[in-house]
């Protein structure tokens, strides 16, 4: 298997990344280098800017808005949008909804909100996990019952990721609470205005506001927005994580951390010489570069077997992307606390003299923390290991 890229792909790559250098705005690319949230509106931006190029669902089918590119170019605009470095357009959206809206929805559900997701007209958020059924997604226990043209929805959604500025959330809901549970679910979509529905944030370690519980107290959907069949939303939620672990693989944003640690490593001293000439921190920096190269290898394979796959049918290998991804990532979070050392114990960071280079060190150990959470969602890794073992391996 040939894994280098043809002449027309390097032209591509040179196109995406110029594109990029010239349209990122430097106010994302300075928030997402110092590891700081960026806001609302400079994803509703960005997104725009996309859009108005054509590259806002690059990856979805040209009847629906997308590029028609194909896997490898598609794998290229990815790595060099996470190497710019620039946030890509709402996964809620573009990576899952999306796609489960126009392999499984209706006409009248495509013709409706697919373009509203690519234009970022309207912001949607992920209503799978609840308190006890995470790992277990199945055993999950909000309901909505059939009434006339409507169902009732009761129940609560946890770790609900930016639902503060949601309109609207795409849930699993039980329906046929008789059924082996798996297959007594249904994909649900619900404007976050309806009645009924109260939203309440989750603080989280780092201090950050990005997750939040969802509550429904009988709220009225019209039945339209089912998705799909009745009591088959356990597939199509198995299709939307398939594209979600691929996606968490993030070649591309750990390259641009391992540029910024050396960057850092080479201007920070410790024992009056630069980190980056300790021998155990290169020894360590060296093998998670290592580890990066297999995966990006990995990926690549990856990418040129996404043909085999049939519609609706994710490749189980996204699982092994998922593991060693959300690996990568936690190691260079650790990496970046090895460069700052001291400086990653708690400060107040306006405080006069308490750390003359804070600038650059305040977003450091939230990060981190924040990080300890890649292994866990979009399933965990031990969940993957199931995956692996029964998919790949056929045991």
């Amino acid at each position: 298997m040939d894994l280098s890229l043809s002449k027309d792909e390097l032209a591509f790559r040179d196109e995406v990344r110029t594109f990029f250098k010239d349209n990122v705005p430097e106010t994302m690319k300075q928030k997402l280098r110092e590891g700081r949230h960026t806001s609302k509106q400079d994803l509703v931006d960005w997104t725009r800017i996309l859009h108005k190029k054509g590259w806002a669902v690059a990856h979805w089918p040209k009847e629906h808005g997308g590029t028609g590119w194909t896997p490898v170019q598609q794998y290229i605009f990815n790595e060099e949008l996470q190497l710019a470095p620039a946030q890509p357009p709402l996964p809620f959206g573009v990576n899952m909804v999306g796609p489960v809206i126009y392999t499984f929805g209706n006409d009248a559900q495509k013709a409706y909100y697919l373009p509203r997701i690519a234009s970022m007209e309207d912001w949607w958020c992920q209503g799978f996990s609840e308190p006890g059924s995470g790992s277990d997604l199945a055993s999950l226990k909000t309901t909505a019952k059939k009434k006339g043209d409507t169902y009732i929805v009761n129940g609560q959604k946890t770790w609900t990721t930016l639902a503060q500025h949601a309109d609207w959330i795409f849930c699993l809901v039980r329906t046929d609470p008789t059924a082996k549970k798996q297959s007594g679910i249904s994909f649900l979509l619900i404007d976050m205005k309806s009645r009924g529905i109260t939203v309440r944030p989750i603080v989280t370690i780092d201090g950050g506001r990005e997750v939040n519980e969802v509550f429904f107290d009988d709220v009225e959907v019209p039945a339209a927005n089912l998705v799909g069949e009745e009591n088959k939303g356990w597939d199509y939620a198995k299709f939307l994580l398939g594209n979600e672990r691929t996606n968490i693989a993030r070649v591309g944003m750990s390259k641009e951390r391992i540029r910024r640690i050396k960057e850092l490593a080479s201007s920070v001293q410790s024992g009056g010489k630069p980190i980056i000439e300790d021998q155990k921190f290169r020894e360590k920096l060296a093998m998670v570069e290592i580890e990066l190269k297999a995966l990006e290898l990995t990926q690549m394979r990856v990418v040129a077997d996404e043909s085999k796959h049939g519609k609706g049918k994710p490749n189980p290998a996204s699982s092994i992307l998922k593991i060693k991804g959300s690996d990568i990532q936690q190691a260079t979070t650790e990496l970046l606390m090895d460069v700052i050392g001291p400086f990653a114990a708690p400060f107040a960071a306006d405080e006069p003299g308490s750390n003359e280079i804070s600038d650059w060190t305040t977003q450091i150990a939230p990060g981190y923390f924040n990080y300890r959470k890649v292994s866990i969602y979009g399933g965990s890794n031990e969940i993957q290991r199931n995956i692996i073992a029964k998919a790949v391996l056929g045991l």
